[in-house]
């Protein structure tokens, strides 16, 4: 997988992970607070439900709960409106805080305070338990409206029946003693007495059909007597308490068009801030692994920098950073072979130039004390040891400006047939005086001409001084290397777009391990060879600049005991790389 591909999925992992995971903490804390706004509104009417429903049991009216719902407004913060089945409002919060009603939210609960009475225990005659019943509840909710309208405290206790039973509150006799006495003198009418018998008689007569309100008969097979006549005597309580009992009523919580639900922001921001976090440390941890080639190719460039030429980075894959990898490596190899190259040339040319100096200082020092006489044999060797030191100059300046692309080159159109008969000719007295033949083939050894089968010769753009200086560097090597009676060809002809020129030898070669290091400088392929037979080292590095210079190639290939040929390629003109 490429590096580009790498960090794209990891910019796509890390948006996408948290466009998700944000949405989702944000999706499920939104549903949280939903969830808990819902559960709070059914628990706060549940609440005040519970609270006026009991107020209303305890109390026997809807008098003087004025305080017990602005109480409950206070906790709860929800506008109660409570109001009878008949409509007519109870007591409105929104009246209490004296401002325009407001239009009735869909939160409701039934308050039904009347006692229900309980008739499956009830032993004896049940009919006049249930007449006592009702003379009971109605003379005793008289007594605590009473004192419930005078502010005296009412408590309920469930009889027998599981009626209440309304007394005082503890203090309402310490205080209120009087007030006490009056409510107390409540008494239920002979006419009340009259209509509750009444109507228990008729569930006597005929439980199934007595008339009632509340309660109508219902449909399917009929329940046995008994208990239809128990269900009759307990319609008959609920219809003649429900004139003096608290009437039903509806509670209702908040208003139409208030915000059932206000988002909270800071467990949404908490949520994204930690989705952020995680987001990070993981983009972090993913960018680490990702870009940890890069830093370790960091690192090993700054090493490098600070002259370690033996650092190098691991590779692996084949991506963009494992080829940045394997060209770091070959750059710093190429430093390296070029600090070594670097180091053996200033070995050599002080090795080089360190023979003939001395010999020069020997002679002279010599001459000076006497020890010699001055001969012309003297002189000549002397003029040959400062020949070779200019020689050795003369090829490390050209091989400098050669390298920098500084070396002067003059070129025109040269026939290479006319080049190599001229180096020919200038080197056959060489050739001969080692017993070597210098040839080119199928030709006369004087007047040949080089030019190929076809009748037309090669023709390159080039300076020819400098293709003779190459032509005699290969020549000269190739006559040292053949011992007398070898041979030394001189060839020419076409390589497609290319000229080629080749010399081969019949020498001693040149082992293949060694072959790589040919045109390395001041390399000789017998280091037993010195300057005077094997020359200074320099002449094949400056063959192979110069040839690159002209658009060229230069290779070698030798066998030893067989011999060796160089082969050198140079664009003809008349094709783009010509000229």
């Amino acid at each position: 997988m490429s590096f580009r591909l790498r960090v794209l999925l990891l910019v796509v992992l890390v948006a996408v992970t948290a466009t998700v995971a944000t949405g989702w903490l944000t999706l499920r804390q939104a549903s949280q607070q939903f969830s808990d706004s819902a559960t709070v509104d059914r628990s706060q009417l549940a609440l005040i439900s519970d609270r006026l429903r009991d107020y209303g049991e305890q109390h026997g009216t809807w008098e003087g709960v004025v305080g017990l719902i602005q109480d409950l407004h206070g906790q709860t913060g929800q506008r109660i409106h409570l109001v009878s089945e008949s409509g007519i409002v109870i007591v409105d919060t929104d009246t209490l805080r004296q401002q325009d009603a407001r239009p009735l939210g869909s939160a409701s609960s039934l308050l039904d305070p009347r006692p229900q009475i309980s008739l499956s225990g009830a032993t004896g005659n049940v009919a006049e338990a249930v007449i006592d019943a009702i003379i009971n509840y109605r003379r005793e909710v008289r007594v605590a409206a009473c004192l419930t309208r005078n502010g005296v405290g009412v408590a309920a206790f469930p009889d027998s029946l599981g009626l209440p039973r309304f007394v005082p509150s503890a203090d309402a006799r310490t205080f209120a003693d009087r007030t006490v006495d009056t409510c107390e003198r409540a008494e239920v009418t002979p006419e009340e007495r009259k209509a509750a018998i009444l109507r228990v008689a008729r569930c006597a007569q005929d439980p199934l059909t007595a008339p009632t309100q509340d309660f109508p008969p219902q449909p399917g097979r009929a329940p046995p007597v008994e208990d239809s006549r128990l269900d009759c005597l307990a319609r008959a309580f609920t219809e003649q308490i429900s004139d003096v009992a608290p009437v039903p009523a509806v509670v209702y919580l908040g208003a139409r068009g208030d915000p059932a639900f206000t988002l909270a922001v800071g467990p949404l921001l908490a949520a994204a801030a930690g989705m952020a976090l995680v987001v990070i440390v993981g983009t972090v941890l993913l960018s680490h692994r990702v870009l940890r080639p890069i830093g370790i190719l960091t690192a090993a460039a700054h090493r490098l920098g600070r002259g370690d030429l033996d650092s190098r980075v691991p590779v692996h894959g084949n991506d963009e950073l494992a080829e940045l990898g394997r060209s770091f490596n070959r750059m710093a190899e190429s430093l390296r072979r070029g600090e070594e190259r670097q180091r053996r040339l200033v070995a050599d040319v002080a090795h080089e130039l360190r023979t003939p100096l001395a010999n020069l200082r020997g002679y002279l020092e010599a001459l000076s004390d006497g020890v010699i006489r001055p001969s012309p044999e003297l002189f000549a060797s002397l003029h040959e040891e400062a020949v070779l030191q200019q020689r050795i100059v003369d090829d490390l300046q050209d091989l400098a400006l050669a390298e920098a692309g500084n070396l002067a080159y003059y070129r025109v159109e040269v026939d290479l047939a006319d080049l190599l008969e001229t180096c020919h000719v200038a080197h056959r007295a060489l050739a001969e005086s080692a017993g070597v033949a210098l040839t080119l083939p199928h030709h006369p050894p004087l007047h040949d001409d080089p030019r190929p089968a076809d009748g037309s010769s090669p023709l390159v753009y080039a300076d020819p001084d400098r293709l003779r200086q190459t032509m005699g560097n290969l020549i000269t090597n190739a006559l040292r290397a053949t011992p007398s009676g070898g041979t030394v060809s001189l060839r020419l002809d076409r390589d497609g777009t290319c000229a080629r020129i080749q010399v081969v030898d019949t020498g001693i070669g040149i082992e293949s391990a060694a072959l790589p290091h040919i045109f390395d400088r001041f390399w000789r392929a017998d280091p037993a060879r010195g300057r005077h037979t094997g020359g200074g080292g320099l002449g094949l590095a400056i063959v192979r600049q110069i040839i690159n210079d002209h658009g060229g190639t230069i290779s070698v290939t030798s066998e030893v005991g067989v011999g060796t040929t160089f082969t050198i390629r140079l664009p003809e003109i008349g094709h783009p790389a010509g000229r």
